[in-house]
């Protein structure tokens, strides 16, 4: 018997792994993170500010810890940094909403077996329409995620100095990059390109931040909606590569060429993967949802967006860290 025999606890960790997606989005549903960031630091003061009950609190806090996003500190809770930045309402970064929808969605894993084998999906894949009543509440959810991003492309593209330039952001959602980027330049403004019920719940969203009058949107679906000629300084497409195939990226990509003024740079982005698809992990097993969702997505590596890219006419392809996701800067 060797030093190093293993132990199941690892294993058994990943095996009841729903237990932390239960724990993180039952937590974020009553709002634990906000109290504990207000100062709450015991299971009965959460109980009472939560309106839940003392033993329900204290299963949480327990589960939080066990998890990493709560720790102790002289008897008393608190989050940890991580779970203050993502996870208290009201923060830019907050994740509670995202949580709350993936708790909804860890039935549909139990399929996965039958579409492992099958390659992609046994039943209708998800399709996403327009008057769908689930934007109201999937939009604003994800819009947390692209944050760090869009703050990251903002520098990279030295979007504060470059004056009146102008955007099109392609299936913009939330037009959380939007948002983000003009209030970083006063002079630009945005075009997003979506559906009609999406653009009312980012034009609410863009109202709200102060910057609605140079945000003005386009309804309709990007696979078919003409995107003009050397009209844009700027465009994005993010989180969308995933959903879509090879030739479907290259396809949209070509498209946002021409639709790009000359000098002009082209934003994906998206979950990558290394070349080996060795890593980054959070990219790597999030190719098991598109798998389970979509017909034709995956996450696609870095060589894929080069090659695509230089296909669509780009002569320049750089890639920036933006955790978890990757931005490629095409011009």
């Amino acid at each position: 018997m060797t030093d190093h025999q293993p132990t199941p606890d690892g294993v058994l960790r990943l095996i009841n792994g729903y237990w932390a997606t239960g724990v993180v989005g039952a937590a974020a549903a009553h709002s634990l993170f906000t109290h504990l960031e207000d100062g709450a630091g015991t299971a009965a003061e959460l109980a009472d500010r939560a309106g839940i009950a003392l033993r329900g609190a204290q299963t949480l806090l327990d589960g939080l810890v066990s998890v990493g996003l709560v720790e102790l500190h002289e008897g008393r809770y608190r989050n940890t940094p991580e779970a203050s930045v993502y996870l208290v309402d009201g923060k830019p970064t907050c994740l509670s909403g995202f949580a709350q929808l993936k708790l909804k969605h860890m039935g549909g894993l139990a399929g996965l077996p039958d579409v492992v084998r099958a390659g992609g999906p046994v039943q209708n894949a998800t399709t996403e329409v327009a008057d769908n009543p689930h934007w109201e509440e999937i939009v604003p959810a994800i819009a947390a995620q692209s944050v760090t991003a869009a703050g990251a492309a903002a520098e990279v593209l030295g979007l504060a100095g470059a004056g009146p330039v102008s955007i099109l952001d392609v299936g913009g959602g939330s037009g959380v990059y939007s948002g983000i980027w003009l209030e970083a330049n006063p002079a630009a403004h945005s075009t997003q390109l979506d559906w009609e019920p999406i653009n009312a719940i980012a034009r609410r969203l863009q109202e709200e931040r102060g910057v609605g009058d140079r945000f003005t949107t386009v309804n309709g679906d990007f696979h078919t909606t003409d995107f003009g000629t050397a009209r844009y300084d700027i465009a994005l497409y993010s989180h969308i590569a995933h959903q879509e195939g090879a030739e479907d990226n290259i396809a949209v990509f070509s498209r946002l060429r021409e639709a790009l003024k000359p000098g002009g740079a082209l934003v994906v982005c998206d979950y990558v993967v290394d070349d080996d698809r060795g890593g980054p992990a959070l990219p790597l097993i999030f190719a098991s949802e598109m798998l389970l969702k979509s017909k034709r997505g995956g996450t696609w590596r870095r060589s894929d967006y080069h090659e695509w890219l230089v296909k669509a006419g780009f002569t320049s392809v750089t890639f920036h860290s933006a955790p978890p996701a990757t931005l490629v800067i095409a011009r």
